[in-house]
C-alpha cells in the first residue's frame, strides 16, 4: 500500500467518525450512553469476529496478550467518554475538541516511544488546532460535555500510540479489532443494565443510530485505521483523521440544523488545507513488509475483510521499524 493510499483511507476513516458524531448525539434521545457505547461495539465486535479465524496460523509473540489488554483498555475508557461528553456538548464543539488528540498524539508518542515529529507535520498539528479553536468559535465557557471531550482526545491519542505500536510487534489486526470492540462492550453494557435505561425496546427505538455506529462508525472505520497503522506513523494518522471535525461540523449543519459562522467556516479551512499538507507530503509507496508466516498464509486476514487493503497479515521485522514511519524522519 502506498502512503497516499493510506492518507485516503484515513480521511475516509474520519469522514465516517464524522457524521457518525451525528448518531452518537441522536442515540441519546432512546438510549443512556453507556448502553449506548455497549450496543455499538457489540455489533462491530460480532461483524468482525468471524474473521478473527484467519489469523489463527499468525504467531502471537511474546507479550501479545498484555499489549493486547493495554489496547482494550485504552479504547474502552475513550469511547465510552466519547459518547458521554455528547450529554452536554454539541456535535460541532465535541468533533474539534476531540480532534484536540491531533496534538496530544505526537507529544505521546515522543514521550512513550521516542518519536521525534518532524517540523512539518508540527506546523500541521499546530495550524489544526488554531482552525479547531475558530471553528468552535473559542474556548471560553466550555462545558462539562467539552471538557469530557478533551478527556476522550488525551485517551484517544494514548490508545493510537499504543495500538501503532501493538500492530508493529503482533500484526494480527482483527484480533486486535475484535477483542477491543467486544471488550468495550462487555466493560458498557453490565453498567448500561444496572444504572441505565437498557432494554429491548429501547434498542429497538435506537435500531437505525446502532446500526450506523456500529458498522460504519465501529467495524469499518477503527478498521480502516487499524489497517493503515501498518503503513504510517501514529502522529501522522493522527492529523489526518482530525478532519472528524469538519466532517462533524457538516453532519450537525445538514441533520441537526447546528451552524458555524464565517469564522467557524475559515477554520474548517484550516484544518482541512493542513490535513491536506500532511496527505500529500509523501507519496512514495511504503517499504515491504518482511513476513514471519509463509506466504500461502500471510495475506489471508486481507481477503477476508472486504474493508482491509493488503498488507493486514504481515508484521514487522524488530530490526525494519522504519517501514511504518515517515521516511523522512
Amino acid at each position: 500500500m502506498s502512503k497516499l493510499t493510506a492518507n485516503l483511507l484515513l480521511l475516509f476513516a474520519a469522514a465516517l467518525w464524522g457524521f457518525g458524531n451525528v448518531a452518537q448525539k441522536m442515540v441519546l434521545d432512546h438510549l443512556d450512553a453507556l448502553s449506548a457505547v455497549g450496543l455499538r461495539c457489540l455489533i462491530g465486535g460480532l461483524l468482525v469476529l468471524p474473521f478473527v479465524l484467519t489469523e489463527r496460523r499468525l504467531p502471537a509473540g511474546a507479550g501479545h496478550f498484555s499489549s493486547l489488554a493495554r489496547v482494550v483498555a485504552l479504547f474502552a475508557v475513550s469511547i465510552v467518554l466519547q459518547q458521554l461528553c455528547y450529554l452536554g456538548a454539541t456535535v460541532t464543539n465535541a468533533s474539534f475538541l476531540i480532534s484536540t488528540a491531533t496534538v496530544i498524539t505526537p507529544l505521546a508518542a515522543w514521550l512513550l516511544m521516542g518519536e521525534r515529529p518532524k517540523t512539518g507535520l508540527i506546523l500541521a498539528a499546530g495550524s489544526t488546532v488554531v482552525g479547531c479553536l475558530f471553528l468552535s468559535g473559542g474556548i471560553a465557557g466550555l462545558s462539562s460535555g467539552d471538557i469530557t471531550a478533551v478527556l476522550s482526545a488525551g485517551c484517544y491519542a494514548l490508545w493510537t500510540v499504543e495500538l501503532g505500536r501493538h500492530m508493529q510487534a503482533h500484526a494480527r489486526p482483527l484480533t486486535a479489532a475484535a477483542a477491543q470492540f467486544l471488550g468495550a462492550a462487555a466493560f458498557a453494557l453490565p453498567l448500561g443494565a444496572v444504572h441505565g435505561n437498557l432494554s429491548f425496546a429501547a434498542a429497538s427505538e435506537a435500531a437505525p443510530e446502532l446500526l450506523v455506529l456500529g458498522v460504519f462508525s465501529t467495524a469499518v472505520a477503527f478498521g480502516v485505521l487499524i489497517a493503515a497503522l501498518r503503513f504510517t506513523s501514529a502522529s501522522h494518522a493522527a492529523v489526518i483523521v482530525s478532519a472528524e471535525s469538519v466532517f462533524g461540523a457538516m453532519g450537525a449543519a445538514i441533520f441537526l440544523g447546528e451552524r458555524s459562522s464565517a469564522v467557524g467556516a475559515l477554520g474548517a479551512a484550516i484544518i482541512l488545507g493542513s490535513i491536506l499538507s500532511v496527505a500529500m507530503s509523501n507519496r512514495t509507496p511504503a517499504a515491504r513488509l518482511p513476513l514471519r508466516t509463509d506466504p500461502s498464509t500471510s495475506d489471508m486476514p486481507a481477503r477476508a475483510f472486504a474493508a482491509a487493503p493488503a498488507g493486514w497479515g504481515t508484521t514487522v521485522n524488530p530490526g525494519h521499524e522504519e517501514a511504518f514511519h515517515d521516511p523522512s524522519r
